[in-house]
């Protein structure tokens, strides 16, 4: 039997301003320092932004826009007049390079760039790869974000026609093992992933909540205020750019802040900071934390200062978050009532599988590579053939992570396949052995690598920051850790650092680490002969 025609228009993500515009005109949108924004002053902004984009500069359905910016009010901005014009928003991660931001203005195809003031370099590094630059704050480049604004205010364009599967967003990889990549997250797949996020991780959210910004907008932070948009949830920005733990806190408390999207590493910050003890953070209902699982005994600490408001999922940007979640009932301080490791159970909507490396499914408790499908999956990568290629197979999207799945269907992740290393034939995962060190009391991060040796082709190699006054030992530190793993896996090396670098997205990568080893001359030759 034939089936007529069906429209796959969808509708604009735009619209969700629209919404709030009409039923929450004067409630707050966005606080940032003593500034606040109503849902019907950014409507208004946005729709004058939008209106300059296409008749000052011409801008088209499809064409990009690249956005460099810290967090602010007129970066949230361009997200919605991009998508009101039917452009596509290329946020970018503003703690990058010039060189870097060149490359994605390049691998983008963007035509107009937006970029604060304080950015010049990367505006000047982008120049000819783009028509225009905007600045965001006063510039001698002509116009701003704000006078284009002023310029055009008044003006409302209709909002553009979208089909499910027209771009939205490119979403940057945090290329860690190589350039950036663009996944392409259109308006049908990012509406299913803003219903999902409310669904299973922040269920209940309305307008009465308020949800405040500790990481770029640019990625898993924009998409967390884009669910709040979803919600009229009002999204309230530190002043400045620079992490205040006690600056966090005090919002927190002025703003009854109930949700928040943030990364392992700023919760520990966060809940190690004294500050925590000073100021009413009751009001929280949902911590969220994804990007990589938190060690445990960082989970303790956060759940013993902070109560039952943890929730952690685990999904790649190309899956825009939607692979599992592990809600506040699934959190326990106590190891005995605690599936310890799991990342959780699969996303509404969502199927995984842990398959071998023909694609087949493997049964509970056997380790293979993480596969996903479902609405939540990316159209894959911009322009980039090759990295679709190797990234799909039978239709399944393989996240490069590996792990396994118990009775029950809660999923464990054993890491990157690339962050495992062979020693005397035997696969090591480094994630366990950083767990029990951190189980250390005078350990506050660690990171294990498999370093060149002569004799095992690799050994591990740790390498950790104290904890603050303390000076451990590192043969001290082995020792201690020797009884609780095996032998094989027991790292050959443990080096005591002050601090580990981290990436523009505010995580610990073991090329990071691997390259700071190498400029210190602590990184074992791989020629060497055994003595």
């Amino acid at each position: 039997m034939s089936m007529p025609p069906v429209s796959d228009r969808v509708m604009n993500l735009c619209h969700f301003l629209t919404l709030n515009a009409r039923r929450l005109p004067d409630a707050p949108a966005l606080i940032h320092g003593d500034a606040t924004t109503s849902w019907s002053q950014m409507q208004a902004r946005v729709g004058a932004l939008a209106h300059a984009l296409i008749h000052d500069y011409q801008v088209a359905k499809g064409d990009r826009i690249l956005v460099q910016s810290a967090n602010c009010l007129q970066m949230f901005e361009t997200m919605f007049a991009c998508w009101r014009a039917g452009a596509i928003w290329v946020p970018a991660n503003f703690r990058m390079s010039p060189s870097e931001i060149a490359w994605l203005a390049q691998s983008s195809g963007a035509r107009v760039m937006f970029c604060g003031a304080e950015f010049d370099a990367h505006a000047s590094a982008c120049a000819e790869f783009v028509e225009f630059v905007i600045p965001i704050g006063a510039s001698p480049r002509g116009a701003d974000h704000d006078a284009l604004i002023a310029r055009h205010m008044g003006q409302n364009p209709s909002e553009a026609a979208v089909a499910r599967d027209d771009p939205a967003w490119f979403f940057y990889t945090s290329g860690t093992t190589g350039r950036p990549k663009a996944a392409v997250l259109t308006h049908g797949q990012l509406a299913f992933v803003i219903t999902n996020h409310l669904c299973d991780l922040m269920p209940g959210t309305t307008e009465v909540d308020a949800s405040l910004v500790v990481a770029p907008l640019s990625h898993g932070a924009g998409i967390h205020q884009l669910t709040q948009v979803a919600r009229g949830v009002p999204t309230i920005l530190p002043a400045g750019d620079r992490f205040d733990p006690a600056q966090i806190w005090a919002l927190v408390e002025k703003y009854r802040v109930t949700n928040m999207f943030t990364v392992p590493t700023i919760v520990k910050l966060l809940v190690e900071d004294a500050s925590v003890d000073h100021f009413d953070h009751t009001s929280l209902r949902y911590v969220i934390y994804a990007g990589a699982p938190m060690y445990r005994a960082d989970q303790i600490r956060a759940l013993n200062k902070l109560g039952p408001v943890l929730v952690q999922y685990f999904g790649l940007g190309e899956v825009t978050g939607n692979i599992t979640v592990l809600p506040p009932a699934h959190h326990s301080v106590d190891d005995a009532a605690m599936r310890i490791g799991t990342c959780g159970l699969t996303r509404t909507g969502m199927q995984v599988q842990v398959q071998d490396a023909q694609g087949e499914e493997l049964p509970a408790g056997q380790t293979g590579e993480i596969a996903v499908i479902g609405p939540a999956v990316f159209a894959g990568y911009h322009d980039n053939p090759q990295a679709n290629a190797k990234s799909f197979r039978n239709g399944w999207f393989l996240t490069g992570d590996l792990g396994h799945m118990d009775e029950q269907g809660f999923l464990y992740l054993t890491g990157r396949e690339s962050d495992m290393y062979i020693s005397g034939g035997s696969n090591i995962y480094p994630r366990e052995i950083e767990e029990k060190l951190l189980t250390h009391p005078d350990l506050a991060e660690v990171i294990v690598l498999g370093a060149p040796d002569p004799v095992w082709g690799e050994t591990g190699l740790a390498v950790c920051v104290a904890r603050a006054g303390r000076d451990p030992d590192p043969k001290a530190v082995l020792a201690w850790l020797a009884p609780h793993i095996a032998r094989y896996k027991l790292p050959k090396r443990l080096l005591i650092w002050d601090a580990l670098p981290k990436s523009a997205y505010g995580k610990i990568t073991r090329k990071m680490i691997r390259q700071a080893l190498i400029e210190r001359g602590e990184w074992p030759d791989a020629t060497a002969k055994a003595g």
